[in-house]
């Protein structure tokens, strides 16, 4: 079933990342998830720039594909022209790529001041006047595609506010709505009381939310977390129960199951960071009954 369908159908998705590789041997990545092959319901590329050098994502969406997974094509808005923005969306398509996710290229973890929250900004217009375009079977220039380019578009959605979702958050949701986003995807939720209060919030737009889990795997990950990005973000209890477990595999894959469950009640899917351990995503996917 397609990532598509399964969200209209109201289906608690599932779906990953994976890094396009800066060598010439994506296929050993794709390898790596052959044992979660119809348990996830997308694997996004993100986009990855380390010192100009780009993997290419194109091919590894294309790489998906071929080995029976659904790829989400994610890209920026910021320091892009529409021009360039159309060049890789119709690349992307004529490569098979039929899901869209689009942030700013500072996309991740936000902190807690206004300004730290609108890297999730995405230029909703640039976007729109691309999408409308290639949606119609034309480009920016008024040439005639082949085809007429549509996608399923995400979008990226800071959901640490609780119950107090700044208004200009709300504004910028409901401008990425008119361009036609089908789902928002929050940042990595790790307080599902906080994360229950943001639903309500934005439960009025009506489009499924599907949470980002990440797998914690050390406690010192969990205290990096804390550290450079955000006082707290990581409960304490999660920390300690990392750092006295004897097993710390298993109380990593415990931590992600309960967050999983209490999500099951909340929003309709969740996009899961492993964080370079997609050999071992089959463990917590078992874990989470998410079959």
């Amino acid at each position: 079933m397609k990532f598509n369908e399964s969200l209209k159908k109201g289906k608690f998705v599932v779906t990953s990342e994976i890094h396009s590789p800066l060598n010439d041997e994506p296929q050993e990545l794709i390898k790596s998830l052959e044992l979660v092959r119809g348990r996830v319901d997308g694997i996004t590329v993100p986009e990855i720039d380390l010192e100009g050098v780009v993997g290419d994502k194109i091919y590894t969406c294309a790489l998906l594909k071929q080995n029976r997974f659904e790829p989400i094509y994610q890209t920026t808005t910021r320091d892009k022209n529409r021009i360039q923005l159309q060049k890789d969306l119709l690349l992307a398509y004529e490569g098979g790529v039929e899901n869209l996710l689009v942030f700013t290229e500072d996309y991740r973890i936000t902190g807690d001041s206004l300004q730290e929250m609108m890297f999730f900004h995405v230029d909703a217009g640039k976007l729109h006047s691309v999408l409308e375009n290639i949606r119609e079977g034309h480009t920016l220039e008024n040439k005639e595609l082949p085809f007429k380019a549509e996608f399923l578009l995400g979008s990226g959605v800071e959901s640490g506010w609780g119950k107090n979702v700044p208004e200009l958050e709300m504004k910028e949701m409901e401008e990425m709505l008119k361009v036609g986003t089908g789902y928002f995807l929050t940042t990595p939720i790790f307080d599902l009381n906080l994360f229950e209060k943001f639903i309500k919030q934005v439960q009025p737009f009506g489009v499924p939310i599907i949470a980002e889990v990440m797998i914690l795997r050390t406690a010192s990950m969990a205290q990096f977390l804390n550290r450079h990005f955000k006082s707290g973000l990581v409960p304490e209890w999660m920390i300690t129960k990392l750092t006295k477990s004897p097993e710390k595999q298993k109380a990593s894959i415990e931590i992600f199951a309960e967050t999983v469950s209490g999500l099951k009640d909340l929003c309709q899917g969740i996009h899961i960071i492993t964080i370079g351990g997609e050999e071992k995503l089959r463990y917590y996917l078992d874990a989470a009954k998410l079959i």
